[in-house]
């Protein structure tokens, strides 16, 4: 990761969160291997770390302070830092916490389904266990639940026209299949500390803006087994008047949804050293 070798806010942060984690994540981060970095222990801890990391750069490099945050899922939780509702420990320990805890739940399925509303989707579902996990875009939906449940649903998807692309995940995440972890979530959520934040942070389970720690540590209390709506999410800061997006951390699967969402917005990366320099770069001028 040249951001580590390039940024000493980056290579600061990441030895601060093997020191927390008690384990080298940043070694897992760099090299791998990719078996160890696919378990949901180890990847939502991978992409905390990087997501932070690159962050941390993002504000050492002057990057223009957010009207609002988000983050898809596991994102809520960088966000959750970048607001300063979260400590570094209190972030890592948590993520960690709930890797562990989704990891060991019941096996379960989800598939991505393309080129079907969400009112067509939600009423196949709602004919089994299977819910609508994700609302990424209009027409991106995730569904989750039980391996039976997931496949009925996508088959009769298909029938009605939609592509569906089964994801590689063991769990059903942000579904009820989840409830049991998301009380043992529950309990660890109320060990830490959660401050007013900083910045907005348009969560996942409400799409709405919060500030008060206490609302924020509540709503996301909910998040495990209900959808991320990430769609109204979006719809919401697009409605403050919100015209750039950036998304930190890598890859840019999230700059694609938000493009789909509305194509007139500014959307930039940091992933990289060159995608940070090219995005303050743009923040300036625009």
């Amino acid at each position: 990761m040249d951001l580590y070798k390039q940024f000493p806010a980056a290579k600061k942060i990441f030895e601060q969160i093997d020191q927390i984690a008690r384990r080298p994540l940043s070694n897992l981060c760099f090299d791998g291997p990719a078996e160890e970095l696919k378990r949901t222990i180890n990847t939502q801890s991978a992409i905390l770390a990087v997501s932070l990391a690159a962050w941390e750069c993002y504000c050492e490099a002057g990057g223009p302070q957010p009207a609002f945050v988000a983050g898809h899922s596991l994102g809520e939780f960088s966000a959750l830092y970048a607001a300063k509702v979260l400590s570094l420990d209190s972030v890592i320990r948590l993520v960690e916490k709930r890797g562990q805890l989704m990891e060991a739940c019941p096996p379960g399925a989800m598939s991505a389904v393309l080129g079907i509303k969400f009112e067509q989707l939600k009423e196949l579902c709602n004919a089994t266990s299977a819910v609508v996990a994700n609302f990424n875009t209009e027409e991106q939906l995730v569904i989750s639940g039980d391996p039976q449940s997931v496949a009925q649903v996508g088959e009769q998807a298909k029938a009605q026209g939609a592509k569906v692309i089964p994801l590689p995940v063991g769990g059903a995440f942000h579904s009820p299949l989840m409830s049991q972890a998301a009380k043992e979530f529950s309990r660890a959520l109320n060990q830490y500390q959660f401050s007013d934040a900083q910045y907005p942070v348009v969560q996942n389970v409400t799409a709405l803006a919060h500030t008060n720690g206490t609302v924020i540590k509540n709503t996301l209390d909910q998040q495990m087994t209900n959808s991320v709506l990430w769609y109204t999410t979006i719809k919401f800061m697009l409605d403050q008047g919100v015209t750039h997006f950036v998304e930190i951390g890598p890859g840019k699967v999230l700059s694609g949804m938000v493009k789909r969402i509305d194509k007139t917005v500014s959307i930039h990366n940091v992933g990289d050293s060159a995608s940070l320099n090219a995005t303050i770069a743009a923040l300036r001028t625009d």
